[in-house]
């Protein structure tokens, strides 16, 4: 039983754009901080992007700063990850997670910092 869901993921050409959503199953995701994360085959999961509870604090890995953005919208308790000039390096499936820290930003290399996961959505990158 997945906690979140992630959806949005697909087959782009490298320089495309994709827009990934998370929701949550069975509770309020505008209550939690939450993180996108990717693994390709072969490498460790690696932590992409996270926002905070307010939205006010976001942080992301050095691979992706200015080409991703991360978001969320209360209205909708949806947040997203807008994904901008893709690469084939960028070629992994992407996982949602939410933290139940509140008042401080979760570590993104601490997995006891995220509770609840997704099933995760492909992206693919190919000319």
């Amino acid at each position: 039983q997945s906690q979140l869901v992630e959806s949005g993921g697909g087959l782009v050409q490298p320089g495309g754009s994709l827009r990934l959503s998370c929701v949550a199953s069975g509770f309020a995701l505008r209550d939690y901080a939450v993180g996108w994360f990717r693994q390709a085959p072969g490498k460790e999961r690696e932590g992409v992007s996270c926002i905070s509870v307010s939205g006010e604090d976001t942080q992301y890995t050095e691979s992706v700063k200015g080409r991703f953005t991360i978001s969320r919208d209360n209205a909708k308790d949806t947040v997203y990850l807008q994904m901008n000039s893709l690469t084939p390096e960028d070629r992994a499936m992407y996982f949602c997670a939410a933290s139940r820290r509140r008042w401080t930003m979760p570590n993104m290399r601490d997995p006891s910092d995220w509770h609840y996961w997704g099933q995760g959505t492909q992206v693919t990158v190919r000319g």
